[in-house]
């Protein structure tokens, strides 16, 4: 088998929007996103601790869709080495020299991986200013970084294999009775993931996770959209994750992509960091008060483009975890039993 590129962490996720305009407002002048650069097609968004040029990406497209998620690799090497782990695989491979890809991004590899998602492997990136102890430019949900990725698969137990093939490891995961995998949160940098896989429809985006310091910054952000009348936007939350026991709330920007805003989960970096098993039956798992989740939450997920910008088909789930009969979930609940 071909060795693996040695993944540093999750670097920075691109979005297809409709209304580039509404993504701004949604983006930065609600959440409090910097802008690193932007033209006439694309806003280049980052965290106040981020010190490269961005960690997030809209691109204004026909559908609202995710582009690309891209992983930074540690050395140059290591992203020829991604372009051979994957042409190993029999996977498509795209090879994106410095300033034809993204812009401030060196040499870069896009792949369609096994889970069908387009992701991207580079090493050199732009530099930005240092904006951690620029409190004048800290508002909205003071996001300080991008976190991680959410993705929907039908397949757990084949994302998790192809990750660990990575290198990842698993900080946590839910399962059933029988071991039956319905989710896994992986990890290469020394927090709970990097990635997590939703079980459901895919290949589709859940989510993008944006690290805040603080659990007050999660509750401002949320009283911000409800004194503007805008609290459609929220979704679920604010609440605290049984998995992660990271506090949290999701919000949808005006074409409905997914942001959590997200603070205060784990290390993970001792060697022998042990998976924690939750029970699919545990109505703690995705809230630890046993909140409800609403059903828009399993089911509703942004499409993925593949290398050519077209729209991915998408394959039904075996195992759907919004199924099982467990009182956090409040679906398939009857007469409060």
């Amino acid at each position: 088998m071909s060795t693996p590129p040695d993944v540093v962490r999750s670097a920075y996720a691109q979005l297809a929007v409709t209304d580039l305009a509404a993504a701004r407002w949604f983006w930065v002048d609600m959440l409090g996103l910097h802008v690193q650069h932007e033209d006439a097609d694309a806003l280049y968004l980052r965290g106040t601790d981020e010190l490269t040029h961005h960690s997030l990406v809209l691109r204004a497209g026909p559908v609202a869709a995710l582009d690309h998620i891209a992983y930074r690799v540690r050395a140059p090497e290591d992203v020829e080495r991604a372009g051979r782990f994957f042409a190993a695989l029999g996977r498509p491979v795209r090879r994106v020299p410095a300033g034809t890809g993204t812009h401030g991004v060196g040499d870069a590899v896009r792949v369609v991986d096994p889970l069908g998602f387009t992701v991207e492997f580079f090493h050199a990136i732009a530099r930005g200013e240092r904006l951690i102890q620029r409190y004048d430019l800290h508002r909205g949900a003071r996001i300080a970084r991008l976190d991680h990725f959410n993705v929907c698969t039908p397949d757990i137990p084949a994302a998790y294999a192809h990750y660990r093939s990575l290198g990842f490891g698993c900080s946590e995961t839910i399962e059933g009775d029988e071991h039956e995998l319905y989710a896994a949160w992986m990890y290469r940098k020394q927090t709970v993931h990097d990635v997590a896989f939703t079980g459901g429809a895919g290949p589709r985006l859940h989510h993008v996770g944006m690290a805040t310091h603080e659990s007050h910054q999660v509750l401002h952000i949320a009283d911000v959209f409800g004194s503007l009348g805008k609290e459609h936007h929220i979704e679920r939350g604010p609440g605290r994750h049984g998995v992660s026991n990271a506090f949290y709330v999701y919000l949808r920007d005006p074409d409905g992509h997914r942001v959590e805003i997200y603070t205060s989960d784990y290390y993970t970096g001792d060697p022998d960091h042990e998976t924690y098993r939750w029970n699919v039956h545990d109505d703690r798992r995705r809230d630890f008060w046993g909140n409800a989740v609403i059903e828009s939450w399993y089911k509703e997920a942004s499409p993925v483009l593949d290398l050519d910008g077209a729209v991915q088909p998408v394959s039904e789930s075996v195992l759907d975890e919004s199924a099982v009969q467990v009182g956090a979930d409040g679906l398939g609940i009857v007469d409060g039993t």
